[in-house]
């Protein structure tokens, strides 16, 4: 089945051509089913690139899956059009009272400021309690997951000595997760941060099982039953070149940055990078959109009930 896409997102064109199905509204209304409403609340700034990445990977399933790209309502983007925001986005105020099977948190390159002084934390907040009323399943990405923590553990985030920057190996712990279905016993995920949670912490909150793992770069993916939530801290969405365009920004900004750790074929970045990671990125988001199929309720009224 397809991913309901507005026909004119620049995500509709991209997916297309890669051969994701995707479908436009008006034949979406004509399928007798009820496709899944999956929220996408994008707080990075390349918005277009980040709708691409997610787009591309809920949309692979056998399911239809009815996109909402959602911002946060007191801050505005400057790194994308003011007519793009308004045609494919909504604000969190104009959702408040509708029902999703699933939402997207993602990352956010303010990973450096304490929470408080983020200055949307208020209303962050907030979405992440109407989540537990209004939200079947939430998949909180990097920062997004960190917040999440945050707010329902307390479990804090701590500044790493350098970025930890690269593709880094990750053992698959807990092979009879539902999340994990066809992992292999591990798998290689793209980090990015400045930041970690650590697995004591973790360890020492009611509820949190660690499933995914690095011995270098500590944990990466949690599920929360309790709350019907699942933390990602790395990045499993990221196209082939997103490290590389990261790298090449901040060699161009005269920024301190090595290079990115087992990305290039012998870490040489006059060589194209590989990507490793696409199937398992793949088959996570393929696999949380089968558990939210298989759980979600199907009047949209009783989901959080």
């Amino acid at each position: 089945m397809p991913i309901t896409l507005p026909s004119d997102l620049p995500a509709f064109e991209v997916l297309s051509r890669e051969g994701v199905m995707v479908m436009g509204q008006d034949r979406a209304a004509r399928q007798d089913i009820r496709p899944l409403r999956i929220g996408l609340l994008n707080l990075m700034p390349k918005k277009i690139a980040t709708e691409n990445q997610f787009a591309r990977l809920i949309g692979a399933t056998p399911l239809q899956i009815d996109l909402h790209l959602i911002r946060m309502t007191s801050h505005r983007s400057r790194n994308i059009s003011p007519e793009h925001m308004r045609a494919f986005y909504q604000p969190f105020a104009e959702v408040r009272e509708e029902k999703f099977d699933g939402l997207i948190i993602t990352g956010a390159p303010i990973e450096h400021l304490p929470y408080e002084e983020v200055t949307y934390w208020d209303e962050i907040s907030e979405v992440i309690d109407w989540t537990q009323t209004n939200v079947h399943s939430t998949f909180g990405v990097c920062w997004g997951g960190m917040a999440m923590l945050k707010h329902f553990h307390g479990i804090e985030k701590f500044m790493l000595p350098a970025k930890a920057f690269g593709c880094f190996r990750h053992h698959n712990l807990a092979p009879a997760s539902p999340y994990l279905r066809g992992f292999s016993d591990d798998c290689v995920i793209p980090v990015s941060r400045w930041t970690e949670v650590r697995q004591a912490d973790l360890d020492a909150a009611d509820g949190l099982v660690t499933l995914l793992g690095s011995d270098e770069v500590g944990p990466c993916l949690v599920e929360d039953a309790a709350h019907r939530a699942l933390y990602i801290f790395n990045h499993f969405e990221y196209d082939s070149r997103t490290l590389k365009d990261e790298y090449d920004r901040d060699i161009a900004n005269g920024t301190p940055i090595n290079v990115p750790l087992n990305y290039y074929p012998d870490d040489d970045p006059g060589k194209p990078p590989l990507n490793r990671w696409r199937s398992h990125g793949h088959l996570l988001y393929g696999n949380w959109i089968n558990e939210i199929y298989q759980t979600t309720p199907y009047e949209l009224d009783q989901i959080g009930r």
